[in-house]
């Protein structure tokens, strides 16, 4: 079996201990241990006797590793993305940040999730994305988005006007900060903490949720995902910014583009000891009430 591990460079020392861990029970399994080279370089001198690849090429992963191991939090996870594409390859996230929504295995149960995934313990949880295009090609080839697009006026510009248009139909003009477009997967992310529903990932829906809207009768609306979504902004400022996941543009107001669904899935691992609610109650205390215990 060919595992791949991802992370970014961790300016906590404390995670050393744990990604020796992770290396090591990798190891005791026999497995085929492939390193991105960004994790490489920060690794190197600072974890003990395993032997491992350097995976310098992304380009031709799909068909030859068989599993994405992530380090990290959700933000970790995110980025990967970028990296495995439309690969299909299962991404499962060891969480060493807060909450670990995405990124859902503690790391104090690595030697468990190892074992499990090594013996293939798990179903995959399939999650839509987002694309956003324009003509003048805004984030590249790394125009998609497995949380959301989102439209924000700048730090110190007045509010922006959003004109949003489903499937070439007027749907309406958002005065404020921004709007959020996201995916089910997003619905727990920014949409959440600015009031959007939880939306369970099977739904096939979208969530437009606005940014401090200046309107007192504009609310979250849910969508079909075979939607296309297109953006017109007027903004007193020069520019706006515009996010896809976390990677972040500014825009000259004569930009016009639109999202819609991605034509391939994110395979997300999951354990056959957690599901969706149960990482809900544990991750977001959802229903947390004394009376309950």
């Amino acid at each position: 079996m060919k595992i791949a591990v991802y992370g970014r460079p961790f300016n906590d020392p404390s995670v050393i201990p744990y990604i020796q861990q992770v290396f090591d029970n990798l190891a005791q399994h026999n497995v085929d241990i492939y390193v991105h080279h960004q994790l490489h370089e920060y690794l190197q001198d600072k974890i003990n006797s395993v032997k491992y690849n350097v995976l310098e090429n992304t380009n031709s992963i799909k068909g030859f590793i068989d599993l994405f191991l992530t380090l990290g939090g959700d933000g970790t996870l995110l980025d990967m993305v970028t990296v495995i594409r439309d690969s299909g390859i299962p991404v499962i996230g060891i969480n060493f940040g807060r909450l670990g929504f995405l990124a859902s295995i503690n790391k104090n149960d690595i030697t468990a999730a190892i074992h499990a995934v090594v013996n293939k313990e798990f179903s995959l949880d399939c999650r839509e994305l987002l694309t956003i295009d324009s003509t003048m090609k805004i984030f590249g080839e790394d125009n998609f988005a497995l949380n959301d697009v989102t439209i924000h006026k700048r730090d110190d510009a007045a509010m922006i006007i959003t004109h949003v248009f489903l499937n070439d139909e007027f749907l309406n003009s958002y005065w404020g900060d921004g709007i959020i477009i996201s995916t089910s997967t997003g619905s727990t992310a920014y949409s959440l903490s600015c009031g959007g529903p939880i939306i369970f990932p099977q739904s096939n829906s979208i969530v437009l949720t606005p940014v401090s809207p200046h309107n007192l009768n504009v609310r979250p609306i849910i969508i079909p995902d075979n939607s296309k979504l297109c953006f017109e902004v007027e903004s007193r400022s020069a520019n706006y910014l515009v996010s896809c996941d976390s990677r972040v543009a500014a825009l000259d107001q004569t930009v016009k583009f639109h999202v819609q669904k991605a034509d391939f899935q994110l395979n997300l691992v999951r354990l056959n000891n957690e599901s969706y609610l149960t990482t809900l109650r544990n991750k977001l205390l959802w229903g947390l009430d004394a009376r309950n215990y």
